[in-house]
């Protein structure tokens, strides 16, 4: 069966971009525009990974991350940060909350981004890891 990502990310031909990549490699791909709109999905849907955008509008992506660690149906979910805010201080808020990693997105293509999701599920490190873990 296909893993199921969410993408929640409120720029809209980025998260089509995205949506377009990850589909064309067989996931199975939910996109939500906002940090509201992206726990409704998780209340009704189960996902293997969430990638989060941190600069939304309403909730930010940190709020939203604390909401996901504090609930128990997605306290698991792999919950990675794809944005383009990555100052030391950015992500070690990140990692303080329950992310799993951090990715920036400038500095990735859609496709080295797809590489990166693919070492995600084979258990592999990408992007900014915790340090320590």
């Amino acid at each position: 069966m296909a893993k199921k990502i969410l993408i929640v990310e409120d720029e809209q031909f980025l998260a089509e971009m995205y949506q377009m990549k990850f589909e064309s490699e067989g996931y199975d791909i939910t996109v939500a525009s906002d940090g509201e709109e992206c726990l409704k999905k998780t209340k009704t849907e189960n996902f293997d990974l969430i990638l989060l955008d941190l600069v939304m509008p309403g909730m930010d992506g940190f709020q939203v991350l604390e909401k996901l660690r504090s609930n128990e149906k997605t306290m698991k979910v792999k919950i990675y940060i794809l944005s383009n805010l990555g100052q030391e201080e950015e992500v070690a808020e990140a990692f303080d909350k329950g992310a799993d990693g951090f990715l920036i997105k400038a500095n990735l293509t859609p496709a080295e981004l797809m590489e990166d999701v693919k070492k995600i599920f084979a258990g592999e490190t990408v992007g900014e890891v915790k340090r320590g873990s």
